[in-house]
């Protein structure tokens, strides 16, 4: 077995080295290839147009913004739970945004990395408005359905030992296959991130008014990109492209007064963030402007959270955790110095 472990590790660490220079191939290719949900609005979803949307394809067009200056250079690959690993561990993307959880196994046994946060959740239930379900106990016996490979499963398993409640579970592969689930009476709840949840009610079901979420939560959900280990370049460009976003943010620095800050802002954490001081995107490979394009492209991270997810949006999602951390959040960015 030991030798099985040492063997599965040096594979991993083979495949990582393959994939070490991100940044050189990425430029090669001439876009970033990123792996996203298969369709969870809010988070990645293609709008009528065709054009993805959503908090975690935000992520990847910032990166695009800068590497490349342009933040379209982005092609988007749909992943599902159980394919969204072997898709960045093989290379065919460069950045897996797929509101995906960061725990403990993820981050050290299967060669990826986790990046840093974009959104923290909890694990939650939706159940239909007339079963009058006022907790999760009350569904004792019942037929709970969720995605597979995900964090939920196992979840919910130790919830069940905690509570000694029993519930069926029912794992499917996609959230259009779970939301024909529940509509179909299959489900007496549908469990996952309450963000998947809140998508799934104000854009899945055709009644948003028939169906509730729960106030329960059972687990820590903190979602963000994940990118391959062995190439700490692309970690620091991934990194510090979502990071600025939260820099512009705590400044006041929007993608409609970008170009006044750079112009006339006298704060030295702004002009080091905007790229009129010191060498930041230098010290990354990329051109100092980097930052600048990220917010007059993509925008800070209030305004990607507002318009995806927030109250400008079908999900109208308050903030909470996922405030600055000066307004009660806990989103902190890392100085720029």
């Amino acid at each position: 077995m030991f030798r099985r472990l040492l063997l599965a590790a040096a594979l991993l660490l083979a495949m990582s080295a393959a994939h070490a220079a991100t940044l050189d191939t990425v430029r090669q290719k001439g876009y970033v290839a990123c792996g996203v949900n298969v369709g969870l609005g809010g988070f990645s979803m293609p709008d009528s147009k065709g054009v993805w949307r959503g908090l975690d394809v935000d992520d990847c067009r910032a990166v695009a913004a800068a590497v490349f200056g342009d933040a379209q250079k982005v092609r988007y690959v749909p992943t599902t739970g159980t394919s969204r690993f072997a898709a960045l561990q093989s290379g065919e993307i460069d950045i897996l945004s797929r509101n995906t959880t960061h725990t403990f196994l993820r981050d050290v046994t299967i060669g990826l990395r986790m990046v840093m946060v974009n959104f923290y959740d909890g694990q939650g239930f939706l159940v239909r408005k007339d079963a009058k379900v006022q907790h999760l106990p009350d569904l004792a016996g019942g037929t709970i359905c969720m995605l597979q490979g995900s964090t939920h499963e196992l979840n919910l398993a130790d919830w069940m030992k905690q509570h000694d409640i029993e519930f069926h579970i029912v794992l499917l592969d996609t959230t259009d296959v779970l939301i024909k689930t529940m509509l179909s009476g299959r489900c007496d709840a549908a469990s996952s991130d309450s963000s998947n949840l809140a998508s799934i009610r104000g854009a899945g079901v055709p009644n948003p008014d028939d169906f509730v979420i729960l106030s329960d939560r059972i687990s820590k959900e903190p979602l963000g990109p994940m990118v391959r280990r062995a190439d700490d370049q692309w970690l620091d460009v991934v990194r510090w492209s979502m990071m600025a976003m939260l820099e512009a943010e705590e400044h006041g620095v929007t993608s409609r007064n970008v170009d006044a800050m750079l112009a006339d802002s006298a704060d030295p954490a702004v002009q080091r963030l905007l790229g009129k001081t010191g060498d930041f995107g230098k010290l990354m490979g990329l051109d100092n402007a980097w930052a600048f394009n990220i917010v007059k492209q993509v925008g800070n991270y209030g305004e990607s959270y507002e318009r995806n997810v927030g109250m400008g949006s079908s999900l109208k999602l308050e903030r909470g955790n996922n405030a600055l951390w000066s307004k009660g959040g806990l989103m902190y960015p890392i100085p720029f110095r």
